[in-house]
C-alpha cells in the first residue's frame, strides 16, 4: 500500500486557490492574529495546513467581478496587503514565494509556501500597467475572468460577450505569459478557454476547476478542452466544490436557491464588506448564512426538511481526479480546493487538513505514489517553471 505520509514529505500539496484573504475581509475585519490553529469558522488554520501536508498555497486575492474597476484594483491591493500581513505573522509558517525554486526553499525550510492568484480579469483595470504592477507584488496567475464577462473575455456565468477573447483579451493573454504570470481559465466560458489555449504560448492553469464529463457543470473543464490542456502543457487543478464534483449537489443547490429566493430570504449574502478606515478597527462578523448554512433561518427550515441537503464525497472527487488522468494525462492533473469559498466541501474533505484522505482513496484505486507526487506538487511546480523559463521580461521581485 501507498505510504501517504511518503509521499507528502517528499511533495507536499501545493493547492491552487484558498480564499482566506476574503474570509478573513468579511468575518474578521482583516485581523490575521490567531491563526495558528482552533478557528472553526473558517475551512483554514496553519495547524490544519500542517495535518494536510500543505506546502504550498495559492492565496485568492478575490475581490468582486460586479465592483467598477477602479474600485476592483483598490479592493484587489487590500486584499495582497492582507496575504503579506497573513505571512508576516507567522514567519516560521508561512513564506512568500515568487518562483518555483522560492517554493521549494520554503519547503525545505519546512515553511508554506505562500503565492498569489488574482480571481478576475477586473481587477486589472483594463491596464497593462496595473497588471505589471501586481506581477510586481508577486502575483503568479490572473483567472481571466469571475462571474461577469470583462470587455474582453466571456465569463461561463454570464451572456456571451466577445465570442471568448477579443484582440485586447489576446493581448492581456500575451502579456501574461510574456511577464511570467500564469493564465487561469476557470470561470471562463467554454469559448474563451478554446480561445486562450489558441493563443497560449506557454502552459496555462485551471486553479479550481473539475471534468465537465464527470459533472456537467459550466465551471467545470469539456474533454476537448483537456486535451487541449494537454498539448499546452497545462494543469488543471481540481476542486473540490460540491456542486463541481456531485450532480445531485448541484441539483439540489438550485433548487435551494429558487426557494431561498421565492422566500424572500436576504439576497445580499456575498455583498463585500468594506475595509477598515486608518485608524479603525472592525469587528468580526458572523458568518452569512445561506440555503446551504448550518443555522437556516426558520421559514427555511420545512424545504430543507423535505429536501435534506446531499453531502458529496471524497470518492466523487477522485473520479473527476482520474477522469482528468485519464484525459490530459497524469502530467496535466492538480488540486485547488477553493477553501474558504464556499459554504462547505464534501465529505472527509470539510477543511484543509482533508487531503490525505483524499490520496489514500485514489492510492487504493491503484495509484503509484510517483503519480501522487505528480499530482499533489510536481505537476503545477513544472508549470510555474514553464512560465518563468519561457518570459522575456519577468516581473517577479528578485
Amino acid at each position: 500500500m501507498t505510504d501517504i505520509g511518503a509521499v507528502l514529505a517528499a511533495t507536499p500539496v501545493i493547492d491552487g486557490h484558498n480564499d482566506l484573504p476574503m474570509a478573513l475581509r468579511a468575518r474578521a475585519g482583516y485581523r490575521v492574529e490567531g491563526l495558528a490553529a482552533d478557528r472553526p469558522e473558517f475551512h483554514t488554520d496553519i495547524a490544519r495546513l500542517r495535518a494536510g501536508g500543505v506546502g504550498g498555497q495559492f492565496w485568492s486575492v478575490y475581490v468582486p467581478s460586479d465592483l467598477p474597476e477602479p474600485e476592483a484594483v483598490v479592493a484587489t491591493l487590500e486584499q495582497i496587503d492582507a496575504v503579506y500581513r497573513l505571512v508576516a505573522a507567522y514567519p516560521q509558517d508561512l513564506a512568500i514565494a515568487y518562483t518555483a525554486a522560492d517554493v521549494t526553499r520554503a519547503q525545505r525550510a519546512g515553511r508554506i509556501a505562500s503565492l498569489i492568484g488574482v480571481e478576475g480579469g477586473h481587477s486589472l483595470g483594463s491596464s497593462p500597467g496595473v497588471l505589471r504592477a501586481l506581477a510586481r507584488l508577486g502575483i503568479r496567475y490572473v483567472t481571466l475572468t469571475h462571474n461577469h464577462n470583462t470587455s474582453w473575455a466571456d465569463s461561463a456565468a454570464d451572456e456571451p460577450g466577445c465570442g471568448g477573447l477579443n484582440d485586447e483579451g489576446r493581448a492581456v493573454v500575451a502579456e501574461m505569459q510574456r511577464i511570467g504570470v500564469l493564465v487561469d481559465l476557470s470561470h471562463v466560458a467554454t469559448t474563451t478557454m478554446h480561445a486562450a489555449l489558441d493563443a497560449a504560448t506557454a502552459p496555462v492553469i485551471f486553479s479550481h476547476s473539475s471534468a465537465r464529463a464527470v459533472t456537467d457543470h459550466r465551471r467545470n473543464a469539456p474533454d476537448d478542452v483537456l486535451v487541449k490542456l494537454r498539448d499546452n502543457g497545462g494543469v488543471c487543478m481540481v476542486t473540490f466544490v460540491p456542486p463541481f464534483v456531485s450532480a445531485e449537489v448541484a441539483a439540489w443547490t438550485e433548487a435551494a436557491d429558487a426557494e431561498w429566493e421565492r422566500l424572500g430570504l436576504p439576497g445580499d449574502l456575498d455583498a463585500w464588506p468594506r475595509a477598515p478606515r486608518p485608524g479603525e478597527e472592525l469587528p468580526a462578523r458572523p458568518v452569512p448564512q445561506g440555503p446551504g448554512g448550518d443555522h437556516p433561518p426558520a421559514a427555511f427550515r420545512p424545504w430543507l426538511a423535505a429536501h435534506p441537503r446531499p453531502e458529496a464525497t471524497i470518492a466523487q472527487v477522485a473520479d473527476h481526479v482520474e477522469h482528468v488522468r485519464e484525459t490530459a494525462g497524469v502530467d496535466h492533473v492538480g488540486l485547488g480546493g477553493d477553501y474558504d469559498g464556499c459554504d462547505r466541501l464534501p465529505a472527509g474533505l470539510e477543511d484543509v487538513s482533508g487531503y490525505p484522505r483524499l490520496l489514500a482513496e485514489l492510492a487504493a484505486r491503484g495509484w503509484a505514489a510517483a503519480d501522487l507526487e505528480k499530482l499533489t506538487g510536481r505537476n503545477i511546480l513544472r508549470v510555474l517553471r514553464a512560465a518563468e523559463e519561457h518570459a522575456t521580461e519577468p516581473m517577479w521581485p528578485a
